[in-house]
């Protein structure tokens, strides 16, 4: 089952050449179900044991076990967001987080080659902040209904519209988007970004509802855009009154990209990483987590004592993203996420200036 080298990596690019021509492809491994396999996955296999059954992990476990050994040959890391399937987020990555916070990650560690289990703006962020890193992304369909809700030629006909007024973009866009931004946000520093221009008028964009809920706690106008994240507009108030109607000792934990009668129904809203931190800090007995559905069964397997309740609310796009194409992409070196260097450089600027911001 290893792999081997049908060319010689050559990791000095040049123009033209494809990160299979740079590294080379390797033979496709054989993915039995052998006694080797199952003993070198059982560990991995008793994470996710309370989502694969047993009967099914066979059909897992050499994929996971071909992933996992190309990764020290191919000195590859694997980047998981919170949103990807269990079997990838326990079984395969190597580190795990919000987009940013995986990008960021992903700068400390030796690895020639970035495999981004995310979607296309993650993987563009990734490559932003890891410039002379191979970035690849193992579904190149897997894009964001926000990140394309908004052009860079809408950014600068903004820019005209209202000039002087700063444009803070939320780090859920395309590397041109965050280009012809001033700076970028997360769901958890946009109020902070916003009021640290100290102006009367800012614009955050693209995300109309997190936009909404940074104004209700800010004296600052906010002005937004239209787009929205497919899985959280779909959540609704009345929805979420439904389950506490039924069942009054829920704790409903939402995302700020949901609509405002949504987080005002809410009793935590917070960004990815704040609603993992909020669940294990505090360990309600019942939880229902208003995001996409996998992150919840993600996180119940370390906090085995909260019970989640599950509206499944799922992403199609990361959903793009599986165990035989994260294995395609570390032996045939597909796809490739390129950025113009020009666009590159604003883009990380308006990232950099973000994480430099002093508290």
């Amino acid at each position: 089952m290893t792999s081997t080298a049908r060319t010689t990596n050559v990791k000095v690019r040049t123009k033209g050449q494809t990160a299979a021509d740079r590294f080379g492809i390797l033979e496709m491994p054989d993915l039995s179900f052998t006694p080797e396999v199952a003993a070198e996955t059982e560990h991995l296999y008793e994470r996710v044991a309370h989502h694969i059954p047993r009967i099914e992990w066979p059909v897992y476990a050499p994929y996971v076990a071909a992933i996992n050994r190309l990764k020290k040959p191919r000195n590859a890391v694997i980047l998981a967001h919170n949103y990807q399937t269990p079997e990838i987020f326990h079984c395969v990555a190597d580190i795990v987080g919000d987009s940013l916070q995986l990008a960021k990650e992903a700068t400390k560690v030796d690895a020639d080659i970035i495999v981004q289990c995310g979607v296309h703006f993650m993987a563009e962020t990734s490559k932003l902040l890891n410039p002379h890193k191979t970035v690849l992304i193992p579904d190149m369909k897997a894009g964001c209904s926000l990140a394309e809700s908004i052009t860079g030629a809408d950014v600068r006909l903004l820019r005209e519209t209202y000039p002087g007024v700063p444009i803070v973009t939320y780090v859920n866009t395309s590397a041109e988007v965050k280009a012809e931004s001033d700076i970028c946000c997360t769901s958890a520093n946009a109020v902070q970004i916003v009021e640290s221009f100290g102006v009367d008028r800012v614009l955050c964009i693209p995300d109309e509802f997190l936009a909404q809920n940074v104004a209700a706690q800010t004296n600052v106008k906010v002005l937004a855009w239209k787009g929205h994240c497919e899985v959280h507009e779909r959540f609704t108030a009345d929805e979420l009154l439904a389950y506490k109607a039924a069942d009054p000792d829920i704790q409903i934990i939402a995302h700020p990209e949901c609509p405002p009668d949504v987080v005002a129904v809410a009793d935590f809203t917070g960004s990815t990483s704040g609603m993992i931190n909020y669940v294990k800090d505090n360990r309600p007995a019942k939880v229902l987590l208003v995001t996409e559905c996998s992150m919840a069964s993600n996180i119940e397997s370390e906090v085995p004592d909260v019970k989640f309740i599950k509206p499944c609310n799922l992403c199609p796009h990361m959903k793009r993203i599986t165990l035989p194409n994260i294995l395609e992409s570390l032996v045939f070196m597909r796809e490739e996420i390129h950025v113009d260097p020009l666009v590159a450089k604003r883009a990380r600027l308006a990232v950099e200036r973000m994480v430099n911001l002093k508290n």
